[in-house]
């Protein structure tokens, strides 16, 4: 199936799903919230970016899609490079791997509010692509902001104490890697797109009986 509004829209409302499946299946587990909450959170961003879609193609006003592809690319530029690695530091159990993070959150703080103010004086526009939405918000330093995002976002999840995060992490850098040579100008749709669905996996790994939760002797 092609990206496109359906896509966003059934993606979002599985991952959704999953993320509600999660979150009641958390059992007083405060730590797992981080982790449970996470592909909802995502399955919302997907749903979201099915108005701007419709926007762009007339079936909704356009003042709708222009507050639809705010709401998206705060989301997506901004709030995700600091809230990754708040999630996870929460999600580990020993203090000791939680301050890992540290540096993570760190270089995101910085990368939210380089695009924030990007944002703010630029002029965010969207346009429809072949198979995806293409942002542009006039980011200067493009690639060196980027680059700093992924190492918030992915770089976070490889130092976690969870193998099937770590996992996530690996497969996120590498789906970055060819998004990018692929689509450039489609990356943060559909790079997005594919973390939410995937997240989406992680989640149903994560709370299902039969696979608990495993972190390495590092983590303790």
């Amino acid at each position: 199936m092609c990206f496109s509004p359906v896509g966003d829209l059934v993606g979002g409302a599985v991952v959704v799903a999953i993320g509600v499946d999660a979150c009641r299946h958390v059992k007083g587990r405060t730590e797992n919230w981080a982790v449970a909450t996470f592909p909802l959170l995502l399955g919302l961003h997907q749903i979201d970016e099915t108005f701007v879609w419709w926007a762009l193609q007339g079936h909704v006003p356009r003042d709708i899609g222009n507050v639809a592809m705010w709401i998206y690319l705060v989301f997506a530029l901004v709030v995700l490079p600091s809230l990754v690695p708040c999630l996870l530091a929460i999600f580990e159990p020993s203090r000791r791997r939680r301050r890992r993070y540290a540096p993570f959150l760190l270089v995101g703080l910085v990368v939210s509010g380089v695009i924030l103010e990007a944002m703010l004086v630029g002029h965010p526009d969207a346009r429809l692509g072949a198979y995806h939405v293409a942002y542009s918000i006039g980011l200067q330093h493009g690639v060196l902001i980027i680059g700093l995002y992924i190492v918030a976002t992915c770089g976070s999840l490889l130092v976690s104490g969870n193998r099937a995060l770590v996992w996530f992490g690996v497969a996120n850098v590498l789906a970055i890697i060819v998004l990018a040579l692929l689509c450039a100008d489609g990356f943060t749709s559909l790079w997005c797109f594919y973390a939410a669905l995937v997240s989406g996996a992680i989640a149903v790994h994560l709370r299902w009986p039969s696979t608990p939760v495993a972190f390495s002797r590092a983590s303790v």
